[in-house]
């Protein structure tokens, strides 16, 4: 296995982004994409994890070591985009196999189908500064509405971190607080975020690495 040109350092920040394999659909319903969910949060443990299935029945240990850390993510009908702080050396590339390998046996299973599902390794980028992590948390907590694909009548299954940072529903499944803590509220973000969404637009040929279609 060769070496990534991007080295994953504890305590820095990274763009980390898929698609479906020949651009194919990877979440075609909410049982899909809960089940992925379900990998996002439970296959983030130092410890060995098992089947997901099992570990409904057990009660989650509190003192859980965490791999990594979410500070906002997206999931879109062929693809998905996470950031991530790896907390333990290896940390990301250890979440992000076990993510990877646990929902393709899942998917593959399910639609009968063999082989793989993701396209190639994950992509990775370094956020190298306090500005690059502040409009890509706007780009994937927007990404949905970046490739225009929201909408109550959407025929397209989707999740961000978006109503997590706006205060809209309880979860904390994101550490928040290195973006929030330079806004004076949930709305003064929300401000900021929709105003930034009119650049991503604006800047959408350039960024047309990361607008997976």
């Amino acid at each position: 296995m060769g070496m990534r040109k991007v080295p994953f350092l504890v305590g820095q920040y990274y763009h980390i982004y898929n698609r479906g394999v020949d651009k194919r659909v990877v979440f075609k319903d909410n049982v899909d994409l809960q089940r992925f969910i379900q990998g996002m949060d439970e296959f983030n443990s130092l410890e060995p994890v098992g089947s997901l299935y099992l570990n409904r029945f057990k009660k989650r240990d509190p003192d859980n070591v965490k791999l990594v850390d979410f500070v906002a993510y997206c999931l879109n009908p062929n693809h998905y985009h996470f950031i991530l702080t790896p907390l333990v050396e290896n940390g990301i590339e250890r979440f992000m196999q076990r993510l990877g390998t646990g929902f393709t046996m899942f998917f593959n299973e399910r639609y009968e189908r063999n082989g793989v599902l993701f396209q190639g390794k994950f992509k990775a980028v370094h956020i190298d500064s306090d500005e690059y992590l502040m409009y890509l948390n706007v780009y994937v907590n927007l990404n949905d509405k970046a490739h225009s694909l929201g909408g109550s009548t959407s025929k397209w299954i989707t999740k961000s971190s978006w109503n997590e940072y706006i205060g809209e529903n309880k979860e904390n499944f994101c550490n928040k607080k290195i973006v929030l803590d330079r806004f004076n509220s949930p709305k003064e973000y929300k401000e900021f975020a929709e105003e930034t969404l009119k650049g991503v637009l604006e800047r959408k040929e350039e960024l047309r690495t990361y607008f997976i279609e």
